[in-house]
């Protein structure tokens, strides 16, 4: 544990940089927007924003690829590892992404310093989600990511979907952080410790609370459900996304969901050890294995049913989130658990690039004013080809196709857990990724194949958006041939949990 000053300020060299940066980037945008409040900055905040998101990918990669042992500052209450950094790479590629495209979606909009500011501050939460020790920390973290979210969901004032989206984002975001902080409140009156290592050690005497226990338990689950869009706790999405802007909903549904999971992933394996609570009566992996089969199941399903483009990559961004709940869902006392939660890892790195691609695609075509559904997609390949290269590569990939990326991920995963024993999980999976096929290909459908209805006149080719769609597809590809360095950097990660 670091607690001098001099050990404290070197922590930050092994792992608390990354977040420094970001916090420092998103200041720096404020200020920027203080001193030139005109449209001419908008330029500069966007190439600030995105060059701090790079430098802090830059800097996680060089020290997770240089090697972190992990160690906690600030009383127990961080902890700085690699899977804080390999989050954080997640968290910071797709802020990058999301800066850029917004740069054409924000011209002729007011507060435009304020919108890449609260993504800088929100991204920075994410990053201390990822690095949460202490359920404390968790709670603080997970504040500093939502309230700038609910703002961002809501920036189109003007816009009566935009304002109503954010109004119940934020509504259902109090209840669920209410829901959160008195599970922590009952998890700490049966222990007497917020830090993950004491609450453990705690649970060891609290045979007698086992009822208190257990109801923080459960309602320390519902909360983090709410934040990864699990069903039943997911009927905010689908509102959010569909009128937040659309580089905000991909940020959401890329960077937040990831951060959600990232901090499941911390409380549950850090603070509640199955060896300690299946004995007590508390299975904790039941509630992620409903979940996980639940939440795959209707999100496919719903996302099927859809006419809305936006609205069905909602629903499938819900699907995804059952495919990744896996992770946790597949869990036991002596099984491969490094394995499995690794490969729901790399799911995760591999669906911030074609989800977050995906969704500035659709911010792009509504920069166009072409429509938001299906049938208005109709023929776009023969306007804007590269555009739909980049498209169908994240539609395919999500559905998980040979030989895209997502075919790799889900692989790795469902194959980690049936080596967990947990062949059912992973035959669940299968069947909803072949369900989803059927509405991925209704994009690429519409793009290549469908004459328009109408002539499409798309107008100005707008730059910001073209270069982050392009970067998502081009990252989404280029995870192929570096798909295995990607796996087993985060199963090596993941093991360190345990």
């Amino acid at each position: 544990m670091l607690d001098t000053p001099l050990q404290l300020v070197a922590g930050l060299a092994d792992g608390l940089l990354p977040p420094v940066v970001l916090g420092v980037t998103a200041l720096t945008l404020l200020v920027i927007d203080t001193v030139r409040p005109d449209e001419a900055s908008l330029a500069l905040l966007s190439g600030v924003s995105a060059a701090g998101s790079l430098v802090a990918f830059g800097v996680a990669a060089a020290l997770l690829a240089g090697g972190v042992d992990p160690t906690t500052v600030y009383g127990g209450a961080v902890m700085l590892d690699g899977t804080s950094l390999y989050f954080t790479l997640v968290f910071a590629s797709v802020t990058a992404l999301v800066s850029v495209a917004s740069y054409d979606y924000l011209r002729g909009q007011d507060y435009s310093g304020e919108f890449y500011a609260l993504v800088l501050f929100s991204a920075t939460g994410m990053s201390l989600m990822a690095a949460a020790n202490s359920l404390a920390t968790a709670f603080v973290a997970l504040e500093l990511t939502s309230l700038p979210s609910y703002a961002l969901v809501a920036f189109l004032k003007q816009n009566e979907g935009s304002s109503e989206a954010g109004l119940k984002y934020f509504l259902v975001g109090a209840v669920s952080s209410a829901v959160l902080v008195f599970g922590i409140s009952l998890v700490y009156a049966a222990t007497g410790a917020l830090t993950f290592g004491a609450v453990a050690e705690g649970l060891t005497t609290a045979d007698d609370l086992v009822g208190i226990v257990g109801l923080g338990v459960v309602m320390i689950a519902g909360g983090m459900a709410f934040k990864t869009a699990a069903v039943p706790f997911h009927f905010w999405a689908p509102e959010a996304y569909e009128g937040a802007p659309a580089p905000v909903s991909a940020f959401l549904s890329s960077a937040s969901k990831a951060a959600g999971f990232a901090l499941a992933f911390r409380v549950f394996v850090g603070a509640f050890p199955l060896d300690v609570l299946v004995p007590m009566g508390i299975d904790w992996v039941l509630i992620f294995q409903v979940l996980a089969v639940v939440t795959m199941t209707l999100g496919n399903f719903a996302a099927a049913t859809q006419e809305n483009v936006k609205r069905m990559l909602a629903y499938s961004s819900i699907g995804h989130a059952g495919y990744a709940l896996i992770g946790l869902a597949a869990l036991s006392a002596d099984g491969p658990n490094g394995a499995v939660l690794g490969a729901s890892m790399a799911h995760l790195f591999v669906y911030g690039f074609m989800n977050t691609g995906a969704f500035l695609f659709v911010a792009m075509v509504e920069h166009w004013g072409v429509g938001r559904t299906f049938e208005d997609y109709n023929g776009l390949a023969t306007r804007a080809p590269m555009a739909s290269v980049a498209m169908t590569v994240f539609m395919f990939s999500l559905a998980g196709l040979p030989p895209f990326g997502g075919f790799f991920s889900k692989y790795a995963l469902f194959y980690a857990a049936v080596d967990s024993g947990f062949w059912w999980l992973a035959a669940v999976g299968a069947v909803n990724s072949a369900l989803s096929l059927f509405y991925y290909s209704r994009v690429v459908r519409a793009l290549w194949i469908e004459e328009p209805a109408v002539d499409l006149s798309l107008g100005r080719r707008p730059v910001g958006l073209y270069v982050a769609v392009v970067g998502a597809a081009l990252g989404t590809l280029l995870l192929l041939p570096a798909f295995g360095p990607v796996v087993e950097t985060a199963q090596t990660v993941a093991a360190t949990l345990f």
